[in-house]
């Protein structure tokens, strides 16, 4: 049983197709398998559009096992690969190399050179082969269809409320904690400098209430601030959390850690000076507080 999608944000909708992919595959006694590709194909066939990722692989392939998914398998796109013909796609890689019983997309699902292959193109060659296709119709409220598209404009506006309807979780960001300034220890709000990763769809500028996430499962309230900071002229455009209540000495220096964004707070701010800067410090990490008082972790 194989379902196959870029699935960038592992979103509501992606769950409804993984879902349904998973169940059959139970039903028949198969494997249930995810193929999806790397690096996203619009950076291999127009390069210089590769659009923010709302999931790393890492991140991808955990959200993938808490739906059951038993493989993930993960296909280098290459231009060669792009220029495959649909029927050639289909032989290569569902036939020889994966064995399909039964194949589950979305119904807007294309593929092949050109994305000249479709759901009904799909299902003929299932019909010459022996697999069928499922094509799964697209989710969403009244208003709204999921699509990682859609996700990534929510980010990007910084209403990480929408991004949250849609993905059925906070929006989440990985990286690498770097060193920074060191401006936030020295006035007693010591923060860790995420360096995400390439191509992450990283929220608008402002102030956020959310969660620094550790290996092991550890989960810690945070207040994160995204900007360049400009009531100290900087340039650099920085991802910083600060950690609510963390002990002292919590060091996180060349650690790999995610955030996730529960609710914008405010947006960035300039300030004449320390005492207003750490006064709304102040306010934000209380504020932080009420955001998170009865939204769950992680």
């Amino acid at each position: 049983m194989v379902t196959i999608g870029v699935f960038d944000g592992v979103h509501r909708g992606h769950q409804q197709i993984i879902g349904r992919a998973v169940d059959q595959a139970r039903a028949l006694g198969v494997a249930s398998v995810v193929l999806t590709f790397d690096p996203h194909p619009s950076e291999v066939v127009r390069p210089g559009s590769h659009p923010p990722m709302l999931t790393g692989q890492h991140a991808k392939a955990e959200l993938l096992e808490t739906l059951g998914v038993d493989v993930l398998c993960v296909l280098p796109f290459t231009m060669d690969f792009s220029r495959l013909t649909p029927d050639e796609f289909v032989h290569a890689v569902l036939v020889e190399h994966l064995h399909a019983r039964s194949v589950v997309v979305g119904e807007n699902f294309r593929y092949g050179h050109k994305a000249a292959g479709d759901v009904t193109a799909l299902a003929a060659s299932g019909r010459r082969f022996g697999f069928t296709v499922q094509g799964v119709a697209l989710q969403g409220t009244e208003d709204t269809t999921w699509s990682s598209t859609y996700v990534r404009s929510c980010v990007d506006a910084g209403d990480l409320e929408g991004a949250a309807a849609a993905l059925g979780r906070d929006h989440r960001v990985d990286g690498v904690v770097v060193r920074g300034d060191q401006r936030g220890r020295e006035i007693g709000y010591p923060t860790a400098n995420l360096q995400p990763l390439p191509w992450s769809a990283v929220p608008a500028d402002g102030v956020y209430a959310g969660h620094l996430l550790r290996a092991g499962g550890v989960c810690l309230p945070a207040a994160i601030s995204i900007g360049t900071n400009p009531t100290f002229a900087g340039r650099e455009r920085r991802v910083e959390a600060y950690v609510l209540d963390a002990q002292d000495g919590l060091d996180l220096y060349g650690e790999h850690v995610a955030l996730t964004f529960a609710a914008r707070l405010r947006e960035t701010l300039s300030f004449d000076g320390m005492e207003p800067l750490m006064r709304q410090m102040a306010l934000d990490v209380e504020d932080t507080r009420a955001a998170l008082a009865d939204h769950p972790t992680g």
